[in-house]
């Protein structure tokens, strides 16, 4: 079995991590990763995505050429961007635990997984290990709606099977993730003087509060989740609210039950506007909904059987470890990844509390992710 250097692992990540990348703005990192992976070897580009996402830099894709051939190319991908607060990152060391200040994120999602591709790529080059040709993909913008997958050019490179190294547990391969909607309600109401004439306005925020107060939200069952995030609405105390904006998400790893659910935030809305009506100077007055309910990507269900599955498994076995197939709640660029035609799951690598200033990661489970991944390149190449 190939081990990795720890060391060196943990001060990439903690480079990283310092290197402020949030979403389109991740050219500074692209160019450390891109200067990594030449240094072993490969040939680096970036595609077009950037540009029409209106970012600083596209998706970085490198190729390492096979040292044995006939073998077809594996795909290993993480992405660059962090999400908010994540600039000016003050990692916190503590032995092998790593963790945020408490200022803002650490980075680890998904620095993480791109510090454990840059290692498992440098033990096939420090070990002269023979492999198959390797597609390395860094992408953009995953934070903000998967925009790098869904603009990578997939006629750059010619792997159709890998890995996305995007989440918490070292020992899970996510196969399973929903597919999610992004809904937006705007509710028009009838605006009067708070404190003199109330009773000649409809609050659009009660409207709005009406709808969300019969709505199901949160864990709705164990593939369905739903939620209401962004709420804008009225401009001063003393005015009876005219309008109100309400901004949120459901999904499901079942494409019927996300749509029953989405009909139902719809349905909740449209009954309590139905409800908001007014009597003014003998004319009947009424709250009004504009709404949109857009895709933002597809269930992912990769089967038990498929190819990549089986051999990730059988590398973790190699290991002396165990990695069980699993169902997550979260999309990534897998979810992109396989609605194009490929077959990419998702291997976690420690990070923990991400999306929060909590965020912390320990660097023995990156280590046991990237000789996982050692492993599966051995197996690819059939050692």
């Amino acid at each position: 079995m190939a081990t990795v250097n720890k060391q060196r692992l943990k001060n990439l990540l903690l480079e990283l991590v310092q290197i402020d990348s949030v979403s389109r703005k991740e050219r500074e990192v692209a160019e450390r990763l891109r200067r990594e992976l030449e240094s072993l070897g490969a040939t680096c580009r970036y595609d077009r995505a950037g540009e029409r996402v209106g970012g600083n830099t596209g998706n970085l894709i490198c190729r390492i050429s096979a040292t044995k051939p006939g073998l077809a190319p594996l795909l290993l991908c993480a992405h660059m961007d962090t999400v908010v607060p994540g600039e000016g990152v003050k990692p916190i060391v503590e032995g092998d635990i790593i963790r945020t200040d408490g200022s803002t994120v650490l980075g680890g999602d998904d620095k993480s997984g791109c510090a454990v591709i840059c290692e498992a790529v440098r033990q096939l080059h420090e070990q002269n290990i023979p492999h198959g040709p390797i597609d390395v993909v860094f992408t953009i913008c995953e934070e903000v709606g998967l925009l790098g997958a869904k603009n990578l050019e997939l006629d750059l490179f010619e792997a159709r099977e890998g890995l996305v190294f995007d989440s918490d547990s070292p020992g899970l391969l996510f196969v399973r993730a929903p597919g999610a909607q992004t809904l937006m309600f705007k509710v028009m109401g009838y605006e009067a003087h708070a404190g003199m004439a109330p009773e000649r306005g409809i609050s659009a925020i009660k409207v709005a509060s009406e709808a969300i107060a019969a709505m199901r939200l949160g864990r709705v069952d164990d593939e369905t989740t739903a939620n209401l995030g962004v709420i804008q609405g009225g401009r001063a105390i003393n005015i009876v609210p005219n309008e109100v904006v309400v901004r949120g998400e459901a999904r499901s790893r079942n494409p019927e039950k996300l749509a029953a659910q989405v009909n139902h935030m719809i349905d909740c809305f449209k009954s309590a506007v139905a409800r908001a009506t007014i009597t003014i100077d003998g004319k009947q007055v009424g709250a009004t909904l504009d709404y949109s309910a857009d895709a933002q990507y597809q269930a992912m269900n990769i089967p038990e059987d498929a190819p990549i599955v089986r051999k990730v498994i059988e590398a973790a076995r190699r290991t002396g470890r165990a990695v069980n197939t699993a169902a997550t709640g979260g999309g990534c660029d897998a979810n992109i990844f396989n609605h194009r035609g490929l077959t990419v799951a998702n291997l976690g690598t420690g990070m923990r509390d991400i999306h929060t200033v909590r965020e912390w990661l320990d660097v023995k489970d990156m280590v046991a992710t990237a000789e996982v991944t050692v492993e599966l390149m051995k197996l690819q190449a059939g050692l």
